[in-house]
């Protein structure tokens, strides 16, 4: 199964509005935003939401343009360590000026039975910010993490939030993450995509896959993480885990190297490449990028000569950054895809990840029709699953937002 193609022709000319920012109202790159919800007990929600946030930044910067983006935080409160901070850390650290945080809630985790009137209360702080933001249109995306169990847990009600984000600012993209959904918000939706979670292998079989016929722990198998199916959010997620890397970095004092390789992707008009850029020129020498492939889709049954070679060509190269150990983040961005097509075998890659460094990270990302060996032995598995996707309406995609 090969990737879909994305292409963007129109050029942004919108007036500036606002404090010196160019706001979501005057943009004229496309007539209307998008509301994009994440849900699902799989990993990689807030992830994709901070991928979408890194190629909006990355966009603006490469054509010029400040993109200002707010991330507001339900059930986050001080206090307690999440995996998205560090990632956090590293955009504001980049970008001060083009990123707003607000946390809201306490730091425990909590169920129904257990709401108190402060809960209550920090929810209802959140959506009071969130409401003026969103009326303010001086933000091009807002991002609203965890509002689906706050309203799960019924802290907000449930029709003011869809009333205000049914009659959100036309060109803002709004993105809305967090397990368990309510029905009315899904149906206002223009995307949703689910994350569905995965069972972890057992030692039993990760004993499989071992080739000298030593019996490994799940444990040994950390570090790997898969992120695959129809649904948006794979390659973003996987820029989220990127950030995550340099933060964590940026927190322990140490320089933590991210590798991203990206198969299937050749020529030009990526804005993962301005998202990267934009990295590299806040984090000199922390991001190495390479794209392999041709500038066109691969289709199965046509594959072409160069197509093993470029293929390959990718592959060598990850191969020897993993095994290194000089990067604690390296991310496989459409290798899954470049497997199914039959461009690369699997077995190396099995017997890659099985005798990677401990503290280096694998992230592999990309639809396939059928899952390789290497699926089990992720710690990580999450699948998208598309609900709904506002392209079948025949929506156009916006650069800095689908790709």
């Amino acid at each position: 199964m090969a990737p879909q193609a994305t292409s963007a022709t129109t050029t942004s000319r919108g007036t500036g509005r606002g404090i010196g920012i160019r706001t979501a109202a005057g943009s004229s790159e496309r007539s209307h935003g998008q509301l994009h919800v994440y849900d699902g007990e799989g990993k990689g929600k807030s992830q994709a939401a901070l991928g979408v946030v890194l190629r909006t930044i990355g966009l603006g910067i490469c054509e010029q343009k400040q993109t200002r983006v707010l991330l507001l935080r339900f059930l986050k409160g001080p206090g307690r360590a999440y995996d998205e901070d560090a990632a956090i850390e590293a955009l504001q650290q980049g970008f001060p000026h083009l990123i707003d945080q607000v946390r809201t809630g306490r730091g425990e985790f909590f169920g129904a039975g257990e709401v108190t009137r402060i809960d209550i209360q920090e929810a209802q702080r959140g959506w009071t910010i969130a409401k003026g933001a969103i009326a303010s249109e001086l933000y091009s995306v807002v991002v609203l993490d965890e509002l689906n169990p706050v309203l799960d847990l019924g802290l907000l009600d449930t029709d003011d939030v869809v009333r205000t984000l049914a009659a959100k600012p036309a060109g803002m993209e709004v993105i809305v993450t967090g397990r368990g959904a309510p029905r009315q918000l899904v149906t206002i939706a223009d995307l949703h995509s689910e994350m569905r979670a995965h069972r972890r292998l057992d030692a039993a079989a990760a004993a499989e896959f071992d080739a000298d016929g030593l019996e490994r722990s799940p444990a040994g198998l950390e570090g790997i993480e898969v992120y695959t199916g129809e649904g948006k959010g794979k390659s973003t997620s996987a820029l989220g885990k990127a950030l995550q890397a340099i933060g964590r970095g940026i927190s322990q004092d140490k320089s933590h190297r991210v590798l991203i390789l990206q198969w299937l992707k050749g020529g030009s008009g990526y804005t993962e490449d301005a998202a990267i850029a934009a990295l590299r020129e806040s984090y000199p020498h922390l991001v190495d990028h390479l794209r392999s492939g041709r500038d066109a889709i691969v289709w199965r049954g046509q594959q072409q000569p160069i197509d093993y070679v470029e293929a390959e060509r990718a592959w060598e190269i990850a191969r020897a950054a993993i095994s290194s150990g000089l990067y604690k983040t390296v991310i496989l961005d459409e290798i899954n895809p470049t497997v199914d097509l039959e461009l690369l075998p699997v077995e190396p890659i099995v017997q890659t990840l099985l005798r990677k460094p401990s503290e280096t990270e694998v992230i592999l990302t990309g639809r396939c029709k059928n899952p390789p060996a290497y699926f089990d032995l992720a710690s990580v598995h999450s699948e998208m699953v598309c609900h709904k996707h506002y392209a079948e309406r025949g929506v156009d995609l916006k650069r800095g937002v689908d790709y």
